[in-house]
């Protein structure tokens, strides 16, 4: 195995008297791509800064190979309004500047004007400049904190690929999981102040983490019962043997501490929404909308001829490059702001909540409180319930001492779960999400994906997180140049599909012939009556199949819950867990693909019903 290049051992680092990690120790070699993940809050990004040697340490040891070259992207990085894009991107860490040629090359990768001042870039921009800077020093280890935040979908795709040729040491800290399963050969898990490794892909974190779970209740069950024996025995012998079983007791109150210090969790978010009761069947019917907006080089044109029906329970998507105008296809959708051209209407009863990605509408001088009971009081109505403010807080992963504390005081990803915190409370029964998965964790996402799939309204979705919106949405609508759209049935992973088949058919067009408006009508993808012969039969199949896999989970767990097995049977006990969540994750695969096949189904059926006519 390589050397490592950096490398921490026995690491202890506190705030105040609260412990972040003790004993911590971490390596990283040539050709790692490491991911570190962990709840919000367990200290991730403090570890990435530990590593870069931009936080001391309480105790321990930090090593880096002499001479070794570390680039770090902070998660918020800060910059000079008045300092040039090329100037920002030059200076090295140590005063230094890179040689021209080198910032020239890695701002024409990244798509960025050197001349621009970094006071007027958006938030996509201000990510790809920190992201050139940390580049263009050809570093051995390289430390990236929240890197796709704010990039549009092309943008990770080309990072993607880039950081899959870095031939140093990757530690990146993400949300995205898309980008980490792509990305990464090693998990690092850091949790209740321990590092866990992993020598696989993020990709296989969830078994690996459920198995680990399960391992740690075995054990817990184990203790449970110790401190059960330990107890008894207290109350027969230790008052007439009580010298010489203090040390005894002294074990029985560790096995308590050990136990408590097992069942402290940081928390889960409880994130429900409130119905304001169905709207009608149509929502939203959009006709021949344009939209231009006037620039020094002429009309920038943002919408073309773009027309769609959103109907009730739709789930929808909408992707594209930053700047594309997904934001102002949103706010024309919504009736906020007035097409060129088109017609507009939007269905009978309609109730909208619009969670905006610049978390605007949130007064960062008001306090927390303030957000929620703006009115004055303690309490607030929440799905028809009076909830007292910092209960509902509580909800949301907040500490009862933050109410009272500004909103500029926050996080970006506080302040999503405070907006999100305010949005959920309001009856709605159109929700309208632009960027939300931004600064989340990835346990708060899980649990907004859920809460969104028991939606009863109709969503439309901002995103560039291909796995949130894989597990989501129905259709997308991708915004291109020019002002042009395209809707797909599925998630983003279907649109993909199409595009590669798009292209595929581009190909075998003959490159002599100019193509005709016949052509290319006679071109376009048909669509599908019905399901293939094998989707059909593979349909027909499914529900028998998870009726005998939810049996056989059902049964392995039922086993498991047999407090003998481990102390009878270690190795089959192993066994049992090891089989469970391998049917676990064969169960989940079969319900996802029923799911993806009932819903092509359905498509086809609606199809059929419109004379077979797609959809805009």
């Amino acid at each position: 195995m390589a050397p490592p290049l950096i490398a921490l051992k026995d690491a202890r680092l506190s705030f105040g008297a609260a412990p972040l990690f003790s004993n911590l120790a971490l390596t990283l070699a040539n050709g790692e791509r490491a991911c570190l993940v962990g709840r919000n809050g367990t200290g991730k990004s403090t570890l990435l800064k530990v590593i870069a040697g931009q936080q001391d340490l309480d105790g321990g040891e930090r090593f880096l190979q002499p001479g070794t070259r570390v680039a770090y992207l902070p998660q918020d990085p800060s910059f000079a309004a008045d300092e040039t894009v090329a100037g920002y991107v030059a200076r090295e860490p140590d005063g230094s500047e890179a040689p021209r040629h080198a910032v020239d090359a890695v701002l024409l990768r990244l798509d960025l004007d050197g001349t621009r001042k970094l006071g007027g870039l958006s938030g996509g921009e201000g990510r790809r400049v920190a992201l050139a800077r940390c580049l263009v020093s050809d570093p051995e280890v390289l430390l990236l904190d929240e890197p796709t935040n704010h990039l549009d979908l092309p943008t990770i795709d080309w990072l993607e690929g880039e950081l899959k040729r870095f031939r140093g040491a990757l530690l990146v800290i993400s949300h995205d999981r898309t980008f980490l399963a792509n990305l990464t050969n090693t998990t690092l898990w850091l949790d209740r102040g321990k590092l866990l490794r992993l020598d696989k892909s993020f990709a296989a974190f969830d078994d690996w983490a459920e198995a680990l779970r399960q391992q740690e209740a075995e054990a817990q069950h184990k203790l449970d019962r110790q401190i059960v024996r330990e107890e008894r025995w207290l109350q027969r012998g230790v008052t007439a043997r009580r010298k010489r079983n203090m040390g005894r007791l002294a074990r029985l109150q560790n096995l308590r501490q050990d136990r408590a210090e097992w069942l402290r969790q940081v928390g889960t978010a409880k994130l429900e929404t409130a119905s304001s009761g169905r709207s009608g069947d149509t929502v939203i019917e959009a006709e021949h909308i344009e939209k231009s907006f006037p620039t020094t080089q002429g009309a920038l044109v943002v919408l073309k001829d773009f027309s769609t029906r959103i109907r009730r329970g739709d789930r929808l998507g909408i992707i594209g490059p930053n700047g594309a105008g997904k934001s102002t296809l949103v706010k024309i959708l919504m009736g906020s702001l007035t097409p060129d051209a088109g017609k507009l209407r939007l269905g009978s009863n309609v109730q909208p909540l619009y969670f905006d990605q610049r978390r605007e509408s949130l007064d960062p001088e008001a306090t927390l409180w303030q957000v929620l009971a703006p009115d004055g009081g303690d309490t607030l109505i929440v799905r028809g319930r009076q909830r007292h403010v910092v209960s509902y807080l509580k909800d949301f992963l907040f500490d009862e001492s933050q109410a009272r504390q500004p909103v500029k005081a926050l996080s970006g990803g506080e302040k999503a779960r405070l907006l999100l915190a305010r949005l959920f409370a309001r009856p709605s029964n159109l929700l309208v999400l632009d960027e939300p998965t931004n600064d989340l964790d990835m346990e708060t996402l899980d649990l907004l994906e859920e809460v969104l799939d028991d939606y009863e309204g109709t969503l439309i979705l901002v995103s560039h997180d291909r796995d949130f919106l894989d597990r989501l949405v129905t259709a997308v609508i991708a915004m291109e140049a020019g002002g042009r759209t395209l809707e797909v049935a599925g998630g983003y992973s279907d649109y993909q599909r199409y595009r590669r088949s798009q292209a595929s058919e581009d190909a075998k067009a003959p490159a002599d012939k100019p193509r005709t408006k016949a052509d290319s009508a006679a071109q376009k993808p048909k669509r599908a009556a019905k399901l293939s012969y094998k989707d059909q039969r593979e349909l027909d199949s499914l529900p028998a199949r998870l009726a005998a896999l939810s049996a056989e989970v059902a049964a392995l767990e039922a086993r498991l819950g047999d407090p003998s097995l481990y102390k009878k049977d270690p190795a089959g006990f192993a066994e049992v867990t090891k089989t469970l969540a391998a049917r676990r994750g064969e169960l989940s695969a079969a319900e996802e693909r029923w799911l993806e096949l009932e819903a092509e189904r359905e498509a086809l059926d609606s199809g059929r019903a419109n004379n077979g006519k797609p959809t805009s």
